[in-house]
């Protein structure tokens, strides 16, 4: 499938790589489909680029790699709604806020993306009673170089 982006062009995206949102993005509820783009085959990070608006790219990261504490529950309903099971569980994601400094981007961790494979079904969950937010510092020592020279 060709997408068109203006962050990355006209891509080819196979059809694994393209998710179905059916309930959409808060704030962007009339996209559904998204391609799933990878920064690198062993990075964390990624792009959800929409099918359909050009303009609308999110950057995504797998949290655990910076928050390995990072734990929350789905609610039964959207298990069953997206059809996890123990033998299918999720890939979580978060979409990440860029700032001119690198140091200073944040993650959004009160509201995972939560992904099916198997499916191709995704969506973004808030979460219900919790001290996450919208804008948790994905390296609140500093950049990994910074942190082991002290920050200097």
């Amino acid at each position: 499938m060709k997408v068109k982006s203006t962050r990355f062009g006209e891509i080819e995206v196979s059809e694994q790589a393209i998710l179905q949102f059916p309930h959409g993005i808060p704030g962007f509820i009339d996209e559904k489909v998204f391609a799933f783009l990878p920064y690198d085959v062993d990075s964390p990070f990624a792009f959800l680029q929409s099918v359909n608006e050009p303009d609308l790219t999110f950057m995504i990261m797998e949290p655990f790699s910076f928050f390995p504490d990072y734990d929350f529950e789905l609610d039964n309903s959207i298990v069953k709604a997206l059809g996890f099971s123990d033998k299918n569980p999720p890939q979580i994601f978060n979409i990440i806020r860029m700032t001119e400094k690198l140091e200073e981007m944040t993650a959004n961790l009160l509201a995972p993306i939560i992904v099916n494979w198997q499916n191709r079904k995704a969506m973004q969950y808030v979460l219900d009673k919790t001290s996450y937010n919208v804008r948790h510092r994905v390296f609140p020592d500093g950049l990994p170089q910074q942190a082991d020279k002290g920050g200097q």
